[in-house]
């Protein structure tokens, strides 16, 4: 493991606004129909690069956890475009319900993800992936069987989360395909430590970052990417009945091949919301130091923080963050 010093003061708090930031920009499609129609027709947007076995990277949750992405949504979207796909995990790095394979298994059948095969990619080991000009990594232990895919779909429920700030993209391939043992202790856990959550703001999010860097390397122009924006407790599904209550409106659903445009476009919704809906999240997402993913993420050239947001409820017309969020209700409204 690669030993280094967390850059003080790299922002990791603080948001640049979009006329702040520079270069070429990518595209991010979005969509306000928060149900499977609406899911299934951004996805037609991305799927070109898919090819091959297909795996699809989704955080599965915590037993009953009750923001985790409907089944019913992912099951119809799979059954239609991609009945060959399965759906891939690994086990966690803390003691839960989806600490060992068996727990694991017996968590997906109490969720529901009993429609489609499930691999618990770890179950049989490890593979390390390079991780290019990364400052804390030369490699990262993921699940083994992430090496018999040939495309990745990562489908992502965003939402706050206690360690990152926000679980976006990153957080889903970065956490979510490092094994539960050898790759995750890598990013929480300074070696020697007692303590398994001694890894913070700057340092973590790198680390993070760095490992989703890996999976994105290792797919290269076949992987692809869509973020849920509904029902964001500042709570992640790891926490499953013990999430804190959802605060924060819905707003869509956002699709691109650029896990930077995608992830920074969804943060970017939420700071586009009033103020009295966002609170909550903002302050999670800035205490944790979280928007540091979004700039280390520029930094590795992983994709652009600049984009255009294309509206497929309106023939891919050009829409601008207040028109999108521009309807959103309160989210008790929405209940």
């Amino acid at each position: 493991m690669t030993q280094a010093k967390a850059v003080p003061g790299t922002g990791g708090e603080l948001y640049i606004p979009f006329e702040k930031r520079a270069g070429e920009p990518s595209v991010v499609y979005f969509t306000k129909d928060l149900s499977v129609e609406g899911l299934r027709r951004i996805f037609a947007r991305v799927k070109g690069g898919l090819s091959g076995k297909v795996g699809v990277k989704l955080h599965t949750g915590e037993p009953h956890g009750p923001n985790i992405l409907p089944r019913s949504w992912v099951r119809s979207l799979l059954e239609t475009e991609l009945p060959d796909a399965a759906v891939v995990e690994t086990n966690t790095y803390y003691e839960g319900e989806r600490f060992t394979t068996k727990q694991h298994r017996e968590t997906l059948a109490v969720n529901g993800w009993d429609f489609c095969p499930v691999d618990i990619m770890d179950e049989d080991g490890v593979a390390a992936l390079p991780v290019k000009n990364g400052k804390w990594f030369t490699e990262m232990e993921m699940g083994k069987n992430l090496l018999n895919y040939d495309s990745l779909f990562v489908l992502t429920h965003f939402k706050g989360h206690t360690q990152g700030g926000f679980g976006g993209s990153c957080k889903n391939i970065g956490i979510g395909c490092a094994d539960g043992r050898i790759g995750k202790a890598k990013i929480h856990t300074t070696p020697g430590s007692d303590d398994q959550w001694d890894i913070a703001k700057e340092e973590f999010m790198e680390r993070m970052t760095e490992s989703a860097k890996a999976v994105v390397d290792h797919f290269g122009g076949q992987i692809t990417f869509v973020n849920v924006l509904r029902n964001m407790s500042v709570s992640c599904d790891c926490e499953g009945v013990n999430a804190q209550p959802v605060v924060t409106p819905n707003i869509g659903i956002l699709a691109s091949d650029d896990i930077l445009a995608i992830d920074q476009a969804s943060v970017d919704l939420v700071y586009a919301l009033k103020e009295e809906d966002r609170r909550d999240l903002v302050e999670r997402i800035e205490s944790r130091h979280g928007l540091r993913q979004l700039t280390y993420m520029k930094e590795l050239a992983m994709g652009s923080d600049r984009y255009r947001l294309l509206d497929i409820d309106n023939g891919d017309a050009e829409i601008s963050l207040a028109d999108a969020v521009k309807d959103v209700v309160p989210f008790a409204e929405t209940k």
